[in-house]
């Protein structure tokens, strides 16, 4: 084996394994280097991929020529879309994986691709020469050389497991952390903080009553991630649901003190949008119940991840809370839930390549910037991937892409003091940012990188080609107010008819729909994908005309580059309060100081003048 390489990742979880697998098809020599090669894309907590926003993020990954939505469809097990009653911004689709399936077809993908070596081993240290990588050290002192460094630690780093008064070294159960390499990133100059996360008790499922539990019928058999259609799917499996009650919530608040999260014992702040059953039993004293759902971890698994129960309270009180649970009476506890406190770095010191400002040569990627989720990490893997194997910043635009909001909030906002989970809401442009158009969005850049194969392209212009032929039809193609025709459209429920429609016109109505249509146009046989891209084309045209011109507008802004290491502090026309932001953060466009915290309007018209001051005085 060589010692050394253009690109080492350390990590192999989510953010590693797309990272490594990037930089490789990007014909980089990359060495991936995981504590146990046998845990590779493991699902520490839930096994599941996607989720509200989080869906997005899957798709983009996919559009780009990432890994986890081919993975995603390959393990399936229960395909679900949520959030169809509103919205189609809103919206997003989740998978059920099976939580064995997937860490293995994730390994055979990765020992797939030319280039990339796996190495087992616990880097200890990362080697710098004057602020730039040189290498990393292992455990059994091997050291190996290379130029850049990913860094995708996951829990990790300095990772301690709570369990009411018990606590073991861990990332997650069953598993060392890495403590030798906090050190080694302090000093070195990384700026670490302390965050927790947790996880939910494990139930065998031949002690679940499943007859007394609601099950989830909102399904999609056929969905998936990828554009690419899977050639294999998993048996599907139904998930059930259940609630918690007083009897619990009461225990919990009885037992309040003995949780590490209260009583002093974990310093690390948890996720807000994503607590543990104590948070909201404290936090939300009004509600009398809060919904659980039951997900089996796979189709060989007797394991039920039992979703809304994450908890750190101690054992007995575990016990006591599931046997309260209606349908679980009698359920068998195989893992019980514990809190995981670890080390992150502050994302404020990274650029838009999540390159550190200080170490030339050092990204990271994943929840060690402070992130929770897979797919966040995913994503962040693959920018780092692509931007440290191009020796270039790949960059996608907030208005562009979920993943171009995720890397801009954490370079330039940061994750205030908790876990950063993505939400529609963090996106100004969502309703042009939906699962939908992830592949028109996205699939020609990853083309141009060259990760979409000749197939999935092919693929992809003949959706675009089905899209102009149906487009081309319903502009042409006229319904005419005959008896007839006004009887079949009231039967139809698609109401009157003063004069002649287009079919686009007929379209935009809400009740119509491309298959209704079908009745009185001679429509194009084309994909169902391309019939529902027209569909939403024609009826959200009006707002996606006004969110694309506010879209234009922030792109404006952010087309205004700032010039790099710049003094704030002699900045007078600023406050000092914003001159220390400002020095702190170190905006690369005027778009970007606008979206600095505390940073006011009236601040960015300030940089504004006196970025065209610096111009003008600027040498001819």
């Amino acid at each position: 084996m060589s010692d050394s390489f253009d690109l080492i990742v350390i990590g192999a979880g989510h953010a590693g394994c797309e990272a490594a697998a990037v930089a490789a098809r990007l014909g980089r020599n990359v060495a991936l280097i995981t504590l146990s090669l046998a845990q590779i894309a493991r699902l520490s907590c839930n096994p599941a991929v996607g989720g509200l926003a989080k869906g997005n993020l899957v798709r983009e990954i996919d559009a780009l020529g990432g890994l986890m939505g081919h993975v995603a469809d390959a393990t399936c097990i229960q395909f679900r879309r949520l959030n169809t009653r509103k919205g189609l911004a809103v919206q997003a689709s989740r998978a059920q994986v099976d939580i064995d399936e997937y860490p293995r077809e994730m390994q055979r993908r990765l020992q797939e691709i030319k280039g990339l070596t796996l190495i087992e081993g616990e880097v200890t240290a990362i080697h710098t020469d004057g602020g730039t990588i040189t290498g990393v050290q292992v455990s059994d002192g091997t050291d190996y050389s290379c130029p850049k460094v990913i860094l995708t630690a996951g829990t990790f780093l300095a990772g301690l497991l709570h369990c009411g008064d018990e606590q073991t070294i861990g990332g997650r159960v069953g598993d060392g952390a890495a403590h030798k390499l906090s050190d080694s990133l302090r000093q070195i100059g990384i700026r670490l903080g302390r965050l927790k996360t947790g996880t939910p008790p494990r139930l065998d499922a031949r002690t679940i009553h499943w007859d007394r539990l609601d099950t989830q019928n909102d399904t999609l058999p056929e969905g998936r991630f990828s554009f690419s259609k899977p050639k294999d799917r998993m048996r599907q499996i139904t998930c059930h649901m259940t609630y918690t009650n007083e009897e619990i919530h009461e225990s919990i608040r009885g037992a309040i003190h003995r949780s590490p999260l209260y009583n002093g014992t974990i310093k690390g702040t948890g996720p807000r949008y994503c607590p543990s059953i104590e948070d909201k039993v404290v936090r939300f004293p009004e509600r009398n119940r809060h919904v659980i759902f039951l997900e089996p971890e796979g189709l060989n698994s007797q394991r039920v991840y039992v979703n809304g129960l994450s908890t750190s309270l101690p054992k007995d009180i575990q016990d006591t809370m599931v046997a309260a649970v209606p349908g679980l009476e009698d359920a068998v506890i195989m893992q019980y839930g514990y809190a995981v406190e670890y080390d992150y770095a502050d994302p404020t010191d990274l650029g838009p390549d999540l390159q550190h400002k200080a170490i030339v040569g050092l990204f990271l990627a994943g929840q060690v910037n402070g992130t929770s989720g897979y797919e966040e990490a995913a994503a962040q893997g693959l920018v780092a991937g692509i931007s440290a194997a191009q020796d270039r910043v790949f960059h996608v635009e907030r208005s562009e892409g979920y993943i171009g909001v995720l890397i801009d909030d954490l370079v330039t906002r940061g994750v205030g003091g908790e876990p950063y989970r993505m939400f529609t809401s963090r996106a100004e442009h969502r309703l042009l940012l939906r699962e939908d158009n992830a592949d028109r969005r996205l699939m020609p850049r990853g083309r141009q990188l060259g990760l979409i194969d000749d197939e999935m392209w092919h693929d992809f212009q003949a959706k675009l080609q089905d899209i102009e032929r149906g487009q081309q039809v319903l502009a042409a193609a006229k319904i005419f107010p005959n008896p007839a025709t006004l009887a079949r459209l009231e039967a139809s429920g698609l109401g009157g008819l003063k004069g002649p429609a287009t079919g686009e016109e007929m379209l935009r109505r809400p009740a119509c729909t491309w298959q209704k249509l079908g009745g009185f146009i001679d429509l194009p046989d084309i994909s169902a994908a391309a019939a529902e891209q027209i569909e939403i084309d024609v009826k959200y045209a009006g707002y996606v005309a006004r969110a694309t011109r506010r879209a234009q507008s922030a792109q404006k802004m952010d087309a205004v580059k700032l010039p790099p290491n710049v003094d704030w502090r002699a900045v007078d026309t600023l406050s000092w309060e914003i001159r220390d932001r400002l020095n702190a953060t170190q905006p690369t466009t005027l778009g970007q100081v606008g979206r600095i915290p505390g940073i006011t309007p009236a601040a960015v018209n300030a940089v504004a003048n006196w970025l065209t001051k610096r111009r003008a005085a600027a040498p001819k």
